[in-house]
């Protein structure tokens, strides 16, 4: 059975303060939007009319550097909210919404956004929760690339990645990997070939096996 748009919007955590006949509501004002992977939700500037609920697929935020480089501050799951900065105001400079998978996505339109917002100021306390620590994610983020060398948030990474501790990590390409720490493609490359010839990790297309999960938590720590 297919989950109503209503049951799903239930179990977003900033719109649990609402009742059934609430969500229904809410339901009711928001649609549903198939989107392709890679496509551009959002880019610098854009005014957020309206507010995104990720119903389906992942959903990356990042920032393009002067010279090019692309940082991803976070990946977005289902349940995730994104736009909302905009629409309180707040704008991340040089800050995108891009589509990692083909997506589903609940809009929200603005107006509407802000009639439950003044119903309902225990909803807005919980989107301003959210943009608290979306922000606290960017400059944690900002932090690691200027203070911290490639091994070592490399190493931090692939750990983080192993979220099920297989020491699996499958569909990671050398590219996406290198987005996330805001470096370039060969430098990443590199880096992952040292490991390979410290035996802390084997390589396959896509694919990265964790060897040894303690060798790398030493790197991983090692500038703290």
């Amino acid at each position: 059975m297919i989950p109503k748009k209503a049951d799903y919007l239930n179990q977003v955590n900033a719109l649990q303060d609402l009742s059934d006949d609430e969500i229904e509501a809410v339901s009711n004002q928001t649609r549903l939007v198939d989107y392709k992977r890679d496509h551009i939700f959002y880019m610098p500037d854009d005014p957020g009319e309206v507010l995104f609920i990720l119903k389906k697929g992942r959903v990356q935020l990042y920032r393009m550097s002067p010279d090019g480089r692309k940082l991803v501050f976070v990946v977005l799951h289902p349940g995730a909210i994104f736009g909302h900065m905009a629409l309180v105001g707040q704008h991340l400079h040089q800050t995108y919404a891009q589509a990692i998978d083909d997506c589903v996505i609940c809009i929200w339109n603005r107006e509407q956004v802000e009639e439950i917002f003044i119903e309902k100021p225990q909803i807005a306390f919980r989107f301003l929760e959210a943009l608290g620590d979306r922000l606290t994610q960017v400059e944690e983020r900002l932090a690691e690339v200027t203070f911290e060398p490639i091994a070592t948030r490399l190493a931090s990474l692939l750990l983080r990645l192993d979220g099920d501790g297989t020491g699996k990590l499958n569909g990671y390409t050398h590219q996406y990997l290198a987005d996330m720490l805001g470096t370039y493609r060969e430098t990443t490359t590199q880096v992952l070939s040292q490991f390979k010839s410290q035996e802390l990790i084997k390589t396959g297309r896509k694919t990265i096996e964790i060897l040894d999960a303690d060798g790398l938590e030493k790197i991983a720590l090692a500038s703290e």
